[in-house]
């Protein structure tokens, strides 16, 4: 064995640069964290071959004092933190004072920098082979100009695992992308092989940031974006949320910033993920920019040296926090939301963004089945006078293959009360009406499956089966919560054998089981008995669920694979509930099937996901015949 020694600086600096400095995207972050962290509000990004010749990074922040040059380049030497209590509440980017000695020991790096105070600037020049600073006067404004080349011109085992320019470059144009979105204060300017590819000023105005939004991230994510801001028990969470309808075959546009810092959390993709899961297409990602604000002291970003992950002091506190702020902003959205930024466009307005905070429709009571007549289609046809409807029978549990099956008895919508069956009948719909309903007024349906509606924004054309099973669905949801989860003994207990650990939590989180209709009792070391379970779900593989359970609780924490579970089955009654197509539905039928959209939670998604209407513009219209020209 041999003796233990003392790595030399070089090597122990080269070490650190094989954590920190994977590729130039990795140097481009951690020059402008730097920058941003000495309250820069103009940032240059210069880079040629990808990065690999050059990486240029000028800001006009407070600056290096001209002593502290040399030390700046070591490694583990900082000004953002110097004690323990610093470490525990750190409030900047950068703290291990890692970054600017590992980059040193693998390129030729140049760094100039001049205070407010100093008449001159001073450079500190270093290469990699023998690591000793040289200082020497120089001419620069206030802030500091970062110069780094030949990166890995002394690793070449390094550099060939380097992709080619393009690859290189794209992921610096994505670093810098993240680091405007974290700071609207900032304005950045990024330039490849002397062209310039990005030039964003600093954006203080909510229209400003909105503008940022749509060239970093696309205007269409911009105006399929719900905005949100939710504060509660010291978190505060806001930023823009994709509609269902606007996901991604990939998960290339999900941004989240903790206290200015973009992380990848797990805990953050799981509480997003269930905050979607009644909402998105099978294998779709959602796309988000969002940003949580909480006590510095609360959370641990002293993770990994690249700081891409953090933990929180009570991770399920802010779990719940992000999914119900999201959950509930996704099912404020109505069709009005969605209709107010086409609308605009159709009239020659700039379109407004749909907010969570816009009043919605007060929801229909879920403990009652309202009329197929809606409020505006009376008995006589008309808009604007209707008869009191009666209350129909409570929904429940037991009942539940009852009730979608005489829901709809014929695979249609129910009669009308007293015996009357609308018929057949034109309708012109109000022109220019003041109080025109969010989905207009239907006039036709199209091969028995869509129903055409007309609105002054332009053709509204609805898939009504897919309408009718969100409608159903989010009404059979909420009569489970009113009348909660009833359990049912198993007649045989079912034996699992599990891990210690699985077993021991089983046993900590029995209240919690219990409350999800689970009663599971721990009779031997490695060994559960499972006595009762939801009598929604007894036709379900008991023994898989319970597992899957077991792992959540391991992973997050919490497990509602229950209530996905239940939720399921809920969605397939109210799929094979639902009307069907080919069965003809009369104007007043189609209209009242509207407006329980206009009321109904994520209308605009069916329970697989897929949108339930869409919205063809004027604008539109007049372009596929030529109108105007």
């Amino acid at each position: 064995m041999p003796h233990i020694q003392l790595l030399s600086p070089r090597l122990a600096n080269q070490i650190a640069a094989g954590e920190v400095v994977e590729r130039p995207a990795s140097v481009v972050k951690e020059l402008v964290e730097n920058a941003l962290d000495a309250s820069a509000s103009r940032v240059d990004i210069e880079v040629e071959q990808g990065g690999v010749k050059l990486i240029r990074v000028r800001d006009d922040g407070s600056g290096i004092d001209e002593s502290d040059l040399p030390l700046a380049l070591s490694r583990h030497a900082t000004s953002k933190i110097l004690t323990l209590d610093d470490l525990e509440a750190v409030g900047t980017l950068g703290f291990r004072g890692e970054a600017l000695a590992s980059i040193s020991s693998v390129s030729r790096l140049s760094l100039t920098s001049r205070t407010e105070h100093q008449e001159a600037a001073a450079r500190v020049e270093v290469e990699g082979r023998d690591m000793d600073a040289r200082i020497s006067p120089a001419a620069h404004p206030v802030g500091t100009t970062v110069e780094v080349r030949d990166l890995f011109f002394n690793t070449p085992a390094r550099r060939k695992f380097m992709r080619t320019e393009k690859t290189e470059f794209n992921h610096v144009e994505e670093c810098i992308r993240r680091q405007a979105l974290s700071r609207f204060d900032a304005g950045f300017t990024l330039r490849h092989n002397q062209r310039v590819v990005q030039s964003l000023r600093p954006a203080e105005s909510a229209v400003d940031k909105e503008r940022r939004i749509g060239s970093l991230c696309g205007q269409q994510f911009v105006d399929n974006a719900v905005i949100i801001d939710a504060e509660a028990t010291g978190l505060r969470l806001w930023g823009w949320v994709a509609l269902p309808t606007f996901s991604r075959s990939q998960s290339d546009l999900q941004y989240f910033f903790v206290n200015g810092r973009v992380i990848r959390d797990k805990l953050v993709g799981h509480a997003v993920r269930q905050a979607y899961r009644d909402v998105l297409y099978n294998n779709r990602h959602p796309a988000f920019v969002l940003y949580l604000d909480v006590d510095p002291a609360t959370v641990d970003v002293n993770v990994h040296p690249t700081k891409h992950e953090v933990r929180f002091r009570d991770g399920r506190l802010v779990h719940d926090f992000i999914f119900r702020t999201l959950h509930r902003a996704l099912a404020d959205v109505r069709p009005d939301d969605q209709l107010r930024g086409a609308a605009a466009q159709s009239f020659g307005r700039e379109p407004a963004m749909p907010s969570a905070g816009s009043p919605a429709p007060a929801l229909a009571g879920y403990g009652a089945q309202p009329s197929p007549v809606s409020e505006q289609a009376s008995a006589q046809g008309g808009f604007g006078h209707s008869a009191p409807l009666p209350r129909q029978q409570e929904w429940k549990a037991s009942d539940q293959m009852g009730f979608y099956q005489s829901l709809n008895e014929g695979g249609g919508v129910a009669p009308a009360p007293g015996g009357y069956t609308p018929q057949p009948m034109s309708i012109t719909p109000p022109q220019d009406s003041a109080d025109e309903p969010p989905l207009g007024y239907a006039i036709a349906q199209l091969h028995g499956v869509y129903i055409l509606a007309q609105s002054r924004a332009g053709m509204i054309v609805v898939d009504m089966h897919a309408a009718h099973e969100r409608i159903t669905y989010e009404r059979m949801k909420r009569a489970l919560v009113e009348q909660d989860l009833k359990s049912q003994p198993l007649l045989v207990p079912l034996s699992l054998a599990v891990s210690q650990k699985e077993a021991a939590l089983a046993e900590t989180h029995g209240e919690e089981l219990q409350q999800l209709g689970l009663q599971i009792e721990r009779i031997g070391p490695e060994t559960l008995a499972v006595r009762q379970m939801p009598a929604l779900l007894r036709g379900a593989d008991t023994e898989q669920l319970v597992r899957d359970v077991l792992a959540d609780l391991i992973e997050h924490g919490q497990s509602d694979r229950v209530e996905a579970v239940t939720h399921e089955l809920l969605g397939t009654m109210a799929c094979h509930g639902s009307v069907r197509a080919n069965r003809q539905l009369t104007i007043p039928e189609m209209n009242s099937l509207l407006r329980d959209m206009e009321a109904t939670e994520r209308s605009g998604q069916c329970n697989h996901g897929r949108p339930t209407w869409t919205l063809v513009t004027l604008s539109e219209l007049d372009k596929l015949f030529l109108r105007g020209r």
